[in-house]
């Protein structure tokens, strides 16, 4: 079995499943003998999979594949990560404005490291890892579009997702509490802490 890194940033941008969508995903991957999806890999960092990836460590008779995929740092696995978590349908809204802001604040911080704006990043990266989601607009302009949200829903997931990181670094545990229903806070609340 190959050993795959597990980064804790990368994984913290996936909502965990509960205890029941475990079991069915382990259930459901016994039954097929194999994993039908590739795991997502960066570097042997897994990018994608940890679900899946935790049952293989538990059955390493399951075969498996990955597929690598090109980033040019960090920031821009965690933008890919959020954008493709953003794309399945068991998240909360508290999940899906999180990931919204997450994507931004990640392809933002990797415009900045290419020392351009979203127009070079959109040129460096168009296509590189099979997505053309660099069209060449405003970066907050283009992930509200890609959401079917507007401008400033985008602004205020960033400024959600900046008060959940901070929230959760005071009170560790505190944004799986949020993304289960279990706490909620007001913009008002969110705005003292950012």
């Amino acid at each position: 079995m190959i050993n795959l890194k597990i980064d804790p940033e990368f994984q913290s941008q996936i909502p965990p499943l509960t205890d029941d969508e475990f079991k069915q995903l382990e259930e459901n991957i016994l039954k097929e003998g194999k994993l039908l999806s590739p795991l997502i890999v960066w570097n042997n960092t897994l990018v994608d999979g940890h679900n899946r990836y935790a049952i293989l460590q538990k059955h390493p008779e399951i075969y498996f594949s990955t597929m690598p995929l090109r980033f040019e740092n960090r920031e821009e696995a965690v933008a890919w990560i959020c954008r493709n978590q953003l794309g399945r349908r068991n998240l909360s809204p508290e999940q899906k404005r999180y990931l919204l802001g997450k994507q931004y604040e990640a392809e933002k911080k990797a415009a900045k490291i290419f020392r351009g704006n979203q127009y070079t990043l959109a040129k460096k990266s168009g296509g590189d890892h099979g997505d053309n989601h660099h069209s060449g607009k405003k970066t907050c302009d283009r992930i509200a579009e890609e959401n079917g949200v507007s401008r400033a829903s985008v602004l205020r997931a960033s400024h959600y997702t900046r008060g959940i990181d901070i929230a959760d670094n005071l009170s560790p545990g505190i944004k799986q509490k949020v993304f289960s229903g279990e706490v909620k806070f007001t913009n008002e609340e969110m705005s003292k802490l950012v």
